[in-house]
C-alpha cells in the first residue's frame, strides 16, 4: 500500500509528462500512434533556446509523452541519442514556483543541470531540470495551469523529420 501521508512533497505539484529523446519526430510519432493508440499530438514545436524540435502525444489513459528530438550535436539530450542511455530522458511537473520547487528538490539532494531556462512549449514560463540521487531527471515546470492542445490527428511537417531549422 501506497503511504500517501508524506508531507515533503511540495503541494500543487501535477504530473505534466514523460520525456523521451528521439532521432526523428515523424518516426517517433509514427510508432508510439501505432504501438499505444496515441490520437491526440501537439503540433510539432521548435525551441531553439533549448536546443529541440518537440511535441507532445496523449494516450487514451491520459499519460502525456514529450518526443524530443535535437536540433544538432549542441542539444543538451543529443548524447542521450549516440550513447543510448537516457532514452526516457525525464519526469515533469507542473509547478506554481520554480523557486520551492527548486529548494524541494536541493533539500533531496537532487542537482540541478543547470540554471532556469525559458520553455517554447509553455509560453515562456520558466523549466529547470534536476538530477535526483536515483539518477532519474525531474523537469519542473512553472506554469501550474498549462493544458497542451491537441490536434484529433496531427501530422508532423517535414522540416521535423531530421532536418534542423
Amino acid at each position: 500500500m501506497v503511504d500517501s501521508s508524506n508531507t515533503n512533497i511540495p503541494l500543487g505539484w501535477k504530473f505534466d509528462h514523460l520525456g523521451m529523446v528521439v532521432k526523428k519526430l515523424d518516426k517517433a510519432h509514427a510508432v508510439l500512434s501505432e504501438t499505444l493508440g496515441i490520437t491526440n499530438w501537439t503540433p510539432p514545436i521548435t525551441d531553439p533556446v533549448n536546443g529541440v524540435h518537440l511535441q507532445f502525444g496523449c494516450d487514451r489513459s491520459g499519460m502525456v509523452y514529450e518526443l524530443l528530438q535535437p536540433i544538432d550535436k549542441n542539444s543538451p539530450v543529443f548524447a542521450a541519442l549516440t550513447s543510448g542511455h537516457g532514452i526516457l530522458n525525464h519526469v515533469a511537473y507542473l509547478v506554481a514556483g520554480l523557486e520551492a520547487g527548486a529548494e524541494h528538490l536541493l533539500r533531496c539532494d537532487s542537482v540541478p543541470t543547470g540554471p532556469p531556462n525559458v520553455a517554447i512549449a509553455y509560453g515562456g514560463a520558466r523549466i529547470q531540470f534536476f538530477v535526483t540521487p536515483l539518477n532519474f531527471i525531474i523537469e519542473l515546470i512553472e506554469a501550474p495551469h498549462h493544458s497542451h492542445i491537441y490536434d484529433r490527428v496531427s501530422t508532423v511537417a517535414a522540416t521535423h523529420s531530421g532536418k534542423t531549422a
